[in-house]
């Protein structure tokens, strides 16, 4: 696995080799940082961003993110095996000062923020997941986002999510098995 644009252009990543994971496909990958770069729909750029990377797995949508300049990249994790290849890669990338690692619950974790911290939430569940709802919930409740934020979620293309009371969603792009949904919060 390859980050695709930016500073680190080219360099590999690790990633976990097993049934229960899921990368983000590349092609999948660059068509929401082309929508983040492009739309006009869309008031939040990367660049000097803040960024809370859920269910990060082995980070590299936040990596990317590093890559295309992002000041600050926050990743949670809860499996440990998945949050050390991330680890490894972030040394291996020598990008440590920009990121922070938290292998925790993800509700566990937004307790330790109280301020508008956060331009870009990426939330990949696991596609049977429907808990991510409620995590949604406790962020807007929190208010960690910035008054120009937006949330990208990443879900199977046939799951049927009602986010109409977290979310007013700005646009959903379908790529193969994979749903794309932007959002803000309402």
């Amino acid at each position: 696995m390859r980050i695709i644009s930016g500073s680190l252009k080219g360099r590999s990543i690790d990633f976990v080799k097993n049934s229960t994971t899921r990368p983000l496909k590349d092609v999948v990958k660059e068509n929401i940082f082309n929508i983040l770069k492009h739309s006009k729909l869309i008031n939040v750029k990367i660049e000097n961003s803040h960024i809370l990377d859920l269910y990060s797995g082995i980070g590299s949508f936040g990596i990317e993110c590093i890559s295309r300049g992002a000041s600050k990249v926050v990743f949670v994790e809860k499996n440990k095996n998945s949050s050390n290849i991330l680890k490894k890669n972030i040394t291996k990338l020598s990008i440590e000062e920009k990121t922070k690692v938290l292998n925790d619950k993800i509700d566990n974790v937004l307790n330790m923020f109280d301020n508008k911290d956060f331009d870009i939430f990426f939330l990949d569940p696991p596609f049977a997941d429907k808990d991510f709802i409620k995590i949604l919930n406790l962020i807007k409740n929190k208010k960690i986002f910035n008054s120009d934020h937006i949330v990208i979620i990443h879900r199977d293309v046939r799951t049927n999510d009602n986010l109409k009371n977290y979310l007013s969603e700005i646009m959903i792009k379908k790529y193969g098995r994979s749903k794309i949904i932007f959002g803000v919060f309402n």
